[in-house]
């Protein structure tokens, strides 16, 4: 099968490898949209030390059941794998199983490839009616619904609700969906990038602004860089949430003297559980979560180059997702 490979520091290889064998008790899968994510992109700059080349990236994924008694069954993939067994899969917070693995982390190679193995547990069935380009955006848009549940959770009932999302990217704009979705009526994305400000204002109708100027009751930091830490404790409105979710730069930013003294609450989010990914999944495909027509397809043969244009800030749309097909 073909695959493009992550070979070392901004090194992607695009060739034949062994095609992918499914396991007892898993589906072999022939992917037909596979999405770039911002941990794909660090794993190609060098930083993300849990995915050592060579290694073929990729977790945000749709795609049909190739043979077995389900064969041509249109699926989305939680990538992300859990014991079940444990005392976090057990009270549904798979995500935090201290054995969980994801695709594009070893032992499980990713989904930038023709073909991908997983178990039934982790495939959302995808209605005809659904391109399955955008049943790919239920991994990162489950990111965000799972930020802000949490961050909705976590606030107190009677405050007012309004929201600033630190980043325009593919998690930052799913997140102003989500909390929409969910009942925030007042949510500005806030992104410094011109290109990509004119790209969510004109295609996906957000409110967005190039620098946080007002202080809201919820704050998403989809970047995670210690200045975005530093403008998120900055911002949050006393007895706010902050919900982290990007994984940009390990410390730095927050000021723990302002959070502690305006009873701030800092929520750290990992990835989604596995009843978020299927409400998400649900979510997409009944429109709660608008059109998503705002991805940019590529080929897997040209993902080298989306990577460099991604790298090089010149890419408008929040989202590449790469055809293996095409």
């Amino acid at each position: 099968m073909k695959a493009l490979v992550y070979d070392g520091v901004e090194t992607l290889g695009y060739r034949d490898v062994a095609k992918a064998e499914a396991k007892k008790g898993e589906h072999l899968i022939r992917i037909m949209a596979s999405g770039i994510c911002g941990s794909d992109m660090h794993a190609y700059l060098g930083h993300d030390d849990r995915r050592p080349a060579p290694l073929i990236l990729g977790h945000e994924a749709a795609g049909v059941i190739e043979g077995g008694s389900e064969v041509g069954r249109r699926v989305t993939i939680n990538p992300l794998v859990t014991c079940g067994t444990c005392a976090a899969c057990s009270i549904g917070r798979e995500n935090l199983c201290a054995d969980r693995q994801i695709i594009s982390m070893p032992p499980r190679e990713g989904a930038f490839a023709q073909f991908v193995t997983m178990p039934d547990s982790n495939l959302v069935t995808v209605p005809d009616e659904v391109p399955l380009g955008k049943a790919a955006l239920a991994e990162p848009l489950a990111v965000s619904w799972h930020a802000v549940r949490l961050a909705l959770d976590a606030m107190h009932h009677k405050m007012d609700r309004s929201a600033l999302v630190l980043g325009g990217g593919a998690i930052g704009l799913a997140a102003a969906l989500a909390l929409r979705a969910m009942g925030v009526e007042d949510v500005t994305i806030v992104e410094p990038n011109e290109k990509r400000r004119r790209f969510l204002a004109d295609r996906c109708d957000q409110s967005v602004t190039d620098k946080a100027s007002h202080p809201a009751t919820i704050v998403i930091d989809a970047v995670g860089y210690a200045a975005t830490r530093a403008i998120a404790s900055e911002i949050a409105a006393p007895g706010g949430v902050i919900a982290h979710v990007g994984l940009g730069e390990n410390s730095g930013g927050l000021d723990i003297r302002r959070m502690t003294l305006q009873e701030i609450t800092f929520i750290g989010t990992y990835t989604y559980t596995a009843q978020d990914f299927r409400d998400t999944a649900h979510a997409i495909f009944d429109g709660r979560l608008g059109a998503l027509d705002w991805i940019e397809t590529r080929a897997l043969s040209d993902g080298a180059q989306a990577f460099r244009d991604l790298r090089a800030g010149t890419v408008a749309a929040p989202k590449i997702v790469l055809d293996p097909w095409s």
